[in-house]
């Protein structure tokens, strides 16, 4: 696809969705990450309730390292894959009570030390919780960024070096948000809505 085309879809989808914010609920950097951590295999709503219990009961690294895993477990058992996670987690935060003195790292290298932390966590965190130039690709950045014609990656990594190609890097964090928002309200996995997409005549993927 022509460069000029891509960036008339991401000019049309700017217009669309700007101002979306992230749907997870947080108030810290540390919130950030943790809600992240959840969100994998989870909807942001069902994180939400899970973080706004959580959080509400034990709001610092230093107060969930004393948890059991067991017990952050039964906290945190309505996000997927929640024993996994609760490990995850205790072990993050004993590890930003030790080397991070009980605060998030700014820097993506930092951050994907963290255990269940990868690339596109880190990514989010960065560009959410600090305000820095990051692109996250989820399941929804992934799927719309290739349907769309944006980039032809078959791994979140290719996906985010070809996006960071076409968006100018001041945008970053908020291209992110508009295309996870196309892909939930418009350019669903299982049934797209191709009818009413406002990029639907510059889209290579309708006639298919």
């Amino acid at each position: 696809m022509l460069l000029a085309k891509k960036e008339k879809i991401l000019e049309k989808l700017e217009e669309i969705y700007q101002g979306r914010e992230s749907a997870l609920n947080f108030n810290n950097p540390f919130e950030m990450l943790i809600a992240t951590i959840l969100s994998a295999q989870s909807t942001d709503n069902q994180v939400n309730k899970v973080t706004g219990r959580l959080f509400a009961k034990y709001p610092t690294p230093k107060k969930i390292a004393f948890l059991s895993k067991e017990d952050l477990a039964e906290e945190i058992k309505g996000c997927g894959l929640y024993k996994t996670k609760a490990a995850n987690i205790l072990s993050t935060v004993k590890l930003l009570l030790a080397e991070y003195d009980g605060q998030v790292p700014k820097s993506r290298e930092e951050l994907m030390k963290l255990p269940g932390v990868g690339r596109k966590t880190a990514n989010v965190v960065l560009a959410n919780a600090f305000g820095e130039p990051a692109l996250g690709v989820d399941t929804h950045v992934f799927r719309v960024a290739n349907r769309l014609g944006l980039a032809e990656g078959k791994t979140p990594l290719q996906v985010e070096e070809q996006l960071m190609l076409v968006i100018p890097q001041h945008k970053w964090k908020e291209a992110h948000h508009w295309l996870i928002w196309h892909g939930r309200l418009v350019c669903k996995a299982r049934k797209p809505q191709c009818d009413i997409c406002p990029v639907g005549d510059l889209c290579p993927s309708v006639s298919k």
